[in-house]
């Protein structure tokens, strides 16, 4: 956690790499593990960095085994697998693109392939690209944002529904911009926005089944993302209009989806927790 203000950077390209970062996020945990998630296995989307790979090495420091979904950001894969190996744990990696359904079911079936079993589905993989009023937004970039950041949480959720038994869960990443829009990133808010109502209906949808479905809905983060969307200027301001005046890391978002994966949240389901800096919105 630091209060400096990261330099003006930005990548040429979507998805952004962690490994051209300056400064590095902090994705390592900050305390020692006590195995709430010994024994279980969890796929994370969009694992290979930022709060994906915070969350995997969190998952990873708990006991748990993860597979981690990616584009084809190779480098930053293989760096968290690495790191997970680091806690004692197993990363498997599968590249390609989750707006596709075979190939969430892909992911589902080399994981169960793999470890034999499936307890924790955290659909966080997106993508966002800023345009400067609506009349910009064109139909193939609207459906490409769509694809990436919602209908792939159908997909995979639709795909490990029949391996998910009782005390599953099943985390969905959300955003700020679901509550507080953003003039800039109008599709994108827009799937956060549907990810929310997504969350709330399979939380009733499998209350039955005992399947926890909850969300995290981070606010202004340090991560690939944000190089990637945004020019020079914007990335150095990145964080500051939050109340803490800085973006936030990506290990201090982890522990909210390491709680909502472990028994701890056994009387949560249907629920956002907002690890945005401090501001306030409806939940």
């Amino acid at each position: 956690m630091s209060d400096t203000p990261q330099p003006p950077q930005s990548q040429d390209r979507q998805p952004g790499f962690e490994s051209e970062m300056t400064p590095r996020p902090d994705y390592m945990p900050r305390h020692p593990g006590s195995g709430r998630l010994a024994g279980r296995v969890a796929i994370i989307t969009g694992g290979d960095s930022g709060i994906g790979r915070a969350v995997a090495v969190a998952f990873a420091r708990e006991g748990a085994r993860v597979a981690i979904s990616y584009l084809d950001e190779h480098k930053d894969a293989e760096e968290t697998q690495r790191a997970v190996e680091a806690e004692r744990s197993e990363a498997l990696l599968i590249p390609g693109d989750v707006g596709a359904e075979d190939q969430c079911r892909e992911i589902v079936a080399k994981t169960l392939s793999r470890f034999g079993r499936l307890d924790v589905l955290v659909n966080n993989a997106a993508e966002q690209h800023t345009v400067k009023d609506l009349t910009e937004l064109s139909a193939e970039q609207l459906e490409r944002t769509f694809r990436t950041n919602l209908f792939s949480q159908f997909f995979l959720t639709k795909a490990a529904l029949p391996h998910l038994k009782e005390g599953a869960a099943i985390i969905n990443t959300t955003s700020i911009t679901a509550y507080k829009g953003n003039p800039q990133l109008i599709d994108y808010a827009a799937t956060k926005g549907a990810i929310v109502t997504f969350t709330r209906s399979m939380a009733v949808a499998l209350s039955d089944r005992k399947i926890r479905v909850n969300a995290v809905a981070p606010g202004p983060i340090w991560t690939p993302l944000i190089p990637a969307s945004f020019d020079e200027t914007r990335t150095a301001e990145h964080g500051k209009s939050s109340e803490m005046e800085r973006a936030g890391q990506p290990n201090e978002v982890a522990p909210c989806y390491v709680f909502l994966a472990s028994d701890d949240a056994s009387y949560m389901s249907g629920q956002v927790l907002h690890p945005n800096g401090g501001t306030v919105v409806g939940s």
